[in-house]
């Protein structure tokens, strides 16, 4: 496998927001302790971290600063959470293979949209899961690697799909400039990502899930509360409730 040219490669900059400050992020959260083993690999390719420490805002809001300041300095923006972490080597590498095929790649995601979806998995507000012809990636479950609790097979990556699971979304800053796609600041933490995917296919993005090794420390917390409230927000956004 050939090492990026460092004059033509792309720079990779991860949009990661974290409650912690930016000491306890590298110490204690997965995705903090696994990014210093690619500071030099892939050589050639330039990594950057855009990290927002201390975080108390929406993931939209703080999505939109990155996608704000990518004017002066365009990246491949990698909007992902800080209790993921980067298992895969050549994860770089894969990353601008997908996005030689799609215009946005995820992890995980769903094939089809149907009215009153709930997340990308279900497509109800009774959590019905839908079926396996309609997903698409492999995303690990656990609390970093090797410790793998489980693998989450939805089916095969590499498909086209109109909705991505948030935990990882990577996109070319331009694309998003020039077609004034950003994400909306309704959705704090809850539908950010499906909304997000809703305003890319409406732009005429492709998206598509690929495969990139990573271990998640969550599952998503669904039906509290405030997930209720992003929910009838995002039904009543589509005319769908």
């Amino acid at each position: 496998m050939a090492s990026p040219n460092t004059a033509t490669a792309p720079t990779i900059r991860l949009v990661c927001a974290t409650r912690l400050d930016a000491a306890a992020f590298f110490k204690e959260t997965p995705l903090g302790r696994s990014i210093p083993f690619y500071r030099s690999y892939p050589r050639g390719q330039p990594i950057e971290l855009r990290l927002f420490p201390g975080n108390t805002r929406g993931l939209p809001e703080v999505y939109n600063v990155a996608i704000d300041e990518s004017r002066e300095r365009p990246a491949i923006l990698v909007f992902l959470h800080d209790d993921v972490y980067l298992s895969d080597y050549f994860w770089a590498t894969h990353l601008i293979e997908g996005l030689s095929r799609f215009d946005v790649i995820g992890l995980a995601g769903n094939r089809r949209r149907v009215p009153g979806q709930s997340s990308w998995m279900y497509i109800d507000g009774q959590f019905t899961r839908d079926a396996d012809e309609n997903l698409s990636g492999v995303i690990g479950h656990g609390k970093g690697f090797p410790d793998l609790i489980e693998l989450s097979v939805y089916g095969e990556p590499g498909q086209p799909v109109k909705l991505l699971d948030g935990v990882f979304i990577a996109v070319r800053s331009q694309r998003l400039i020039d077609a004034g796609v950003r994400f909306d600041p309704r959705f704090s933490f809850d539908f950010y990502d499906m909304d997000f995917c809703r305003q890319l296919d409406a732009a005429g993005f492709t998206l598509g899930t690929w495969p990139i090794s990573l271990v998640h420390g969550s599952a998503g917390r669904l039906g509290g509360s405030r997930w209720q409230a992003a929910y009838r927000s995002y039904l009543e956004k589509y005319a769908e409730g």
